[in-house]
């Protein structure tokens, strides 16, 4: 007779069996002093970057070429993920792994990062090309159980730092003058995780640092029991419900180090069972606060009331969906999608579950995915997810990465699968997102075990492309190939003086043409990634953007008119 549980299964078809040994999946994860062990996701060799002249003439938004084709390989990012030992998989095998996109050399072109066992770092030329400088760099020393990361300038020296979040393990990585990166973990008062996930780089208490959050997920070790459950007479990955819940951590920066003001902060007032987290001004007022998913548990919302939290999820609207009901929270992103001037929240979900849009009305949200057209995404997992304006238009459109995390479930149900096609949504005009998947080339939305997401102009181009985890293979490089010649952009890299040098939560606010685009500047968001911190606008057929004003997290204002489109500009505070 099976024993009692007092929490029902989170994903369909799913029975708990007892006494599943650890050796059917996680002794692959063997503890020892470099952290866990785990099948290598390796750096492969480098090879020659992409033509870019035939993308030139690819169809504007409006017509039927690709949007985004993978060019990975030929950009010579070759990496692989790979999930060792026999199936099938728990938990904790199947949580996948995040990427970056970061200037880490600050030579004005983006670089990726890759988290896995062994993380790897590329470099890009601006142009399309990217070479392995793993080793040079300093990171082929790493070894762990790493699965995100988060990217952010924390010693104001202009070069991005990088915290790589892991189970049973975490690290922060000192950029060394866009050199070399250095372990400092230990030595600035970062603690170990139980289970890291998302994190993110904020200033919580506008000091001109940056502070840093790291969610935990649940508890789950060689003892925990279930280690699989049974459904359909298969044995398989058992959900969240079955654990009980890790809490995430809040380091504030003291200059040299930082300091655990997790419960000080009221930070400690969550759910926990966290996968993503976005930090956001969404109430307008100065301060940086802290939206949290998770995993089949009210999400949290940790409104910042200048030197503590307070937790308004459910008197807010965003803990539960439209009915009321939990959801298997997994990416997260802020954007203003309907251009009012309200920062808005996309939380991704579990399969069958709305993809939930929440609108800002005022400091109160309502979900609105329904009405907005994104039943499509329903039959998916989606995992890492980002507002972008990938056809300059003005309007934010959305990119999901798909995967479920049963690894056998179309053996338990033919109707689903394990890898899953990535998904694209074009905004029109905030009222609607039509479903755009087809305009992603072949090799784009190929079905993937979709897990970190992240977006940036890695080419230069004024088009924001994207990296995707393929956590069954290898990673995509989505480079956006969209020809729309009358449709112009615009990207800000912000340069704080008073304000954290990354000028990270900052609010842009662009005008042109009878158009107000509010835009934030951070690098958190989507699953276990970090994006390109630039803040890009698309100004659709405008050449200029009449003003556009920044309002830094130091509260100073600076506005810029008559800003001509097609560049990047560089915006100093108080300059």
């Amino acid at each position: 007779m099976l024993p009692t549980r007092p929490t029902p299964p989170a994903y369909p078809h799913v029975r708990f069996t007892p006494a599943v040994a650890w050796a059917a999946g996680v002794a692959l994860f063997m503890l020892g002093a470099g952290g866990c062990t785990r099948s290598a996701g390796v750096p492969l060799t480098e090879s020659r970057g992409p033509d870019r002249s035939a993308a030139r003439g690819a169809g504007g938004a409006a017509g039927t070429a690709p949007v985004f084709t993978d060019v990975a390989e030929e950009a010579g990012v070759r990496y692989r993920w790979t999930n060792p030992g026999k199936p099938p998989f728990n938990i904790l095998q199947t949580i996948g792994n995040g990427c970056a996109f970061l200037d880490y050399d600050d030579d004005g072109s983006l670089d990726i990062l890759l988290v896995g066992p062994k993380p790897a770092l590329f470099k890009g030329d601006g142009k399309g090309r990217f070479a392995d400088v793993t080793k040079s760099t300093g990171l082929a020393s790493l070894s762990g159980h790493f699965l995100g990361c988060a990217v952010g300038d924390y010693d104001n020296d202009g070069f991005p730092d990088v915290y790589i979040s892991a189970y049973r393990g975490g690290a922060l990585l000192r950029n060394q003058g866009g050199k070399r990166f250095t372990d400092v973990t230990r030595s600035v008062g970062i603690a170990p995780q139980p289970w890291g996930t998302s994190c993110a780089w904020a200033d919580v208490n506008n000091d001109g640092r940056l502070d840093l959050y790291v969610s935990n997920y649940v508890r789950f070790g060689p003892k925990t029991d279930p280690q699989l459950c049974e459904s359909g007479g298969r044995m398989t990955s058992c959900g969240p419900r079955f654990y009980q819940p890790e809490r995430g951590v809040l380091y504030l920066s003291e200059g040299t180090g930082f300091r655990d003001v997790t419960r000080a902060w009221g930070a400690h007032e969550v759910q926990g069972k966290a996968l993503g987290v976005a930090f956001a001004d969404y109430d307008g007022s100065g301060r940086q606060s802290l939206a949290i998913a998770n995993d089949e548990v009210p999400g949290d919302l940790l409104q910042n009331n200048r030197g503590s939290f307070r937790n308004v999820g459910v008197t807010s609207g965003t803990a539960h969906d439209s009915r009321g009901e939990v959801h298997g929270g997994m990416g997260i992103d802020w954007g203003d999608y309907d251009n009012d001037g309200r920062i808005d929240l996309f939380v991704a979900t579990f399969r069958n579950e709305a993809k939930c849009v929440y609108r800002n009305e005022d400091g109160f949200f309502a979900e609105r995915s329904a009405a907005l057209g994104l039943a499509p995404a329903h039959p998916y997992v989606a995992f890492g997810s980002k507002w972008l304006d990938f056809d300059n238009d003005g309007w934010l459109d959305l990119l999901i990465a798909n995967g479920h995390v049963q690894d056998n479930i179309s053996q338990i149900d033919k109707n689903i699968t394990y890898e899953q096609p990535t998904q694209l949504f074009r905004n029109t005009g905030g009222t609607f997102f039509e479903d755009a998947s087809a305009r992603l080339a072949p090799n784009a939305r190929r079905p993937i075990v979709g897990r970190g997401l992240a977006t940036g102009d890695y080419d230069n181009d004024g088009r924001v492309d994207a990296v995707i985890v393929d956590d069954r293979g290898a990673p995509l490089l989505l480079q956006n190939r969209s020809a729309a010649p009358e449709r112009h952009w615009l990207s800000l890299k912000l340069v704080g003086t008073k304000s954290n040098r990354d000028g990270v939560g900052a609010v842009v606010t662009a005008e042109t043409g009878g158009l107000k685009q509010t835009r934030r500047c951070g690098t958190d968001g989507s699953y276990l990634s970090a994006s390109d911190r630039r803040v890009h606008i698309g100004l659709g057929a405008a050449t200029s953007a009449a003003t556009v004003t920044v309002r830094w997290p130091s509260g100073l204002v600076s506005v810029l008119r008559d800003v001509p489109a097609g560049r990047v500009v560089l915006v100093k505070e108080n300059k």
